[in-house]
């Protein structure tokens, strides 16, 4: 790697952090500005005066703010998230296994969407404007038309409902046979599929389209090379860098957007576990959670940024 490159990915990764940085302070900041009280929310209505000071002192609710942040902050860069105040349960205990769930969800939807995803585009571009692009384009618009919850929704009144093929819920746990868990996220899966390879495709199409214009897609044409020759060998590698930044922010958006899935189909992942505390103004776990779903998001951002860096020839081999 020359210089040039090492300075751009201490660039990517400098400016990353610095981002992380700055949103763990609106995370911090928005949850103190949430209305009610935190004390009152865990003691309930019928509490006494006395009690709810006795456990604002307890939590450090009357430190300022910023004392607060700081040893939040500390807490993290040390691997300590904090209590949860509704359950007393260490936040990272109850978040490794909640972790894991999402990212086994996220895996998979990955692994099916983006082959789908950039297979169906090659096709686009080498039938481009015939009846298989005009059909994988609007198959794709329509995917893209509909949010998550309404085709998760879908699947449970068909699959679950109609036909019982799948169960409505996905209810995974420690130890659980791997034949018995694929079975269980299919669903969500499949929902969370159905999100995003549609907007992979097209934007892949897009790319290699855009790439069939230059001179050097002509002159390989004119060769006599055919079609699929021209898009593999000329056209698809000069397009990773926009397609390996589709396919991030994309796998990026599966792991942070999974919420409105989970909560569909009643999954213990990330996003389950975070509506559940937020109904009970448990704020370490809010601030967990967002800090994980933030830190994921920048660092998939941040890897697809140092891939098309890398992919670019010009950086690589410059004169």
């Amino acid at each position: 790697m020359n210089s040039t490159l090492r300075t751009l990915v201490a660039e990517r990764i400098a400016l990353g952090v610095l981002l992380l940085l700055a949103i763990s302070v609106l995370i911090f900041a928005g949850t103190q500005i949430l209305p009610g009280d935190v004390a009152q929310a865990i003691l309930g209505q019928s509490a006494t005066p006395e009690s709810l000071a006795n456990l604002r002192e307890q939590l450090g609710l009357n430190a300022p703010a910023y004392l607060r942040y700081f040893h939040w902050l500390g807490g993290v860069l040390t691997g300590d998230l904090g209590t949860a105040m509704s359950s007393g349960q260490d936040v990272a205990t109850s978040i490794k296994g909640r972790l894991w769930n999402t990212l086994f969800l996220a895996f998979w939807a990955a692994i099916v969407a983006v082959p789908i995803a950039i297979i169906l585009g090659l096709i686009a571009v080498r039938y481009r404007d015939g009846w298989a692009d005009k059909l994988i384009s609007g198959l794709a618009l329509a995917s893209t038309s509909f949010p998550e919850f309404f085709i998760g929704y879908l699947l449970v009144y068909f699959f679950a409902v109609k036909w019982q093929i799948f169960a409505a819920t996905s209810t995974v746990y420690d130890g659980m046979p791997f034949g018995e868990r694929m079975q269980a996220i299919s669903l969500p899966a499949t929902a969370l599929t159905l999100g995003v390879f549609a907007h992979m495709m097209r934007m892949t199409r897009a790319a290699i389209l855009n790439v069939m214009q230059s001179a050097y897609v002509e002159t390989a044409e004119l060769k006599g090379l055919s079609a699929f020759n021209v898009i593999r060998k000329h056209a698809l590698p000069n397009t990773l860098a926009p397609v390996i930044n589709v396919v991030m922010l994309n796998l990026a958006y599966l792991i942070v957007g999974v919420v409105v899935v989970e909560v569909i189909f009643v999954y213990p992942g990330m996003g389950q576990y975070l509506v559940d505390h937020v109904t009970k103004r448990d704020v370490p776990v809010v601030q967990a959670v967002g800090l994980i779903f933030a830190a994921v998001y920048i660092g998939l951002n941040i890897i697809a940024d140092i891939a098309a860096i890398v992919a670019n020839p010009r950086l690589r081999n410059p004169k």
